[in-house]
C-alpha cells in the first residue's frame, strides 16, 4: 500500500463536504478490499462467508440448537439449516440430540470444525492492508475508527 497525504490540490481537498465524501468512498474501498481477501481466504478453506460466520459464532465448548444459532445471526431458522447442512457435510459440525431434551437437536463443533474455526478467526483479523503503516499511524487509523464506529453502529455491525 503506498502512502499518501491528502494536499490541497487532490480531490476532496476542499470543502468539508468533498472531504466527507472522498472518505467515504475511501472507507468503502478499503471494507470492499478487506472483505475480498477475507472471501477468498474463506473459499480456500471451503467455507462462504455466511458459512464461516455461522462457524464462527458457534461456542466449540457448548452446543447449542440451531435456532439460537439463527438468533445470534440475524436470521431465519431455514436459513440456518442450509448452513448446518454445509457445515456437518464437511465434517465441521454435527448434530445431536440434546441429553436436557431429547426432542431437540444441538449443533457440536467437531476437531476439526475447531481447527477450522481459528483459521476463520485468523482470516477475520488479517491486517495485510495496514503493513505500511507506522505504529503511530495505525494508533491513529484505530482511534478514528472508533470515533466513527461509535456513531451508531450497534456492536454486532462488526463483529464476524
Amino acid at each position: 500500500m503506498a502512502h499518501s497525504t491528502v494536499s490541497a490540490d487532490q480531490p476532496g481537498s476542499g470543502d468539508r463536504p468533498s472531504l466527507a465524501g472522498d472518505t467515504v468512498r475511501r472507507i468503502l474501498h478499503v471494507a470492499a478490499a478487506l472483505r475480498h481477501h477475507q472471501d477468498e481466504a474463506l473459499a480456500g478453506l471451503g467455507l462462504t462467508p455466511a458459512a464461516a460466520r455461522a462457524l464462527h459464532e458457534l461456542d466449540p465448548d457448548r452446543p447449542q440448537p440451531a435456532r439460537d444459532l439463527a438468533e445470534q445471526l440475524g436470521c431465519d431458522r431455514s436459513n440456518v439449516t442450509g448452513l448446518a447442512d454445509r457445515l456437518e457435510r464437511a465434517g465441521l459440525v454435527e448434530r445431536r440430540t440434546d441429553p436436557a431434551d431429547r426432542r431437540q437437536k444441538t449443533l457440536v463443533v467437531t476437531g476439526r470444525g475447531r481447527e477450522v474455526r481459528a483459521r476463520v478467526g485468523q482470516v477475520m483479523s488479517d491486517s495485510r492492508l495496514l503493513d505500511d503503516l507506522s505504529t503511530a499511524e495505525l494508533a491513529a487509523l484505530r482511534e478514528l475508527v472508533f470515533k466513527v464506529s461509535d456513531g451508531g453502529c450497534p456492536e454486532e455491525c462488526g463483529e464476524v
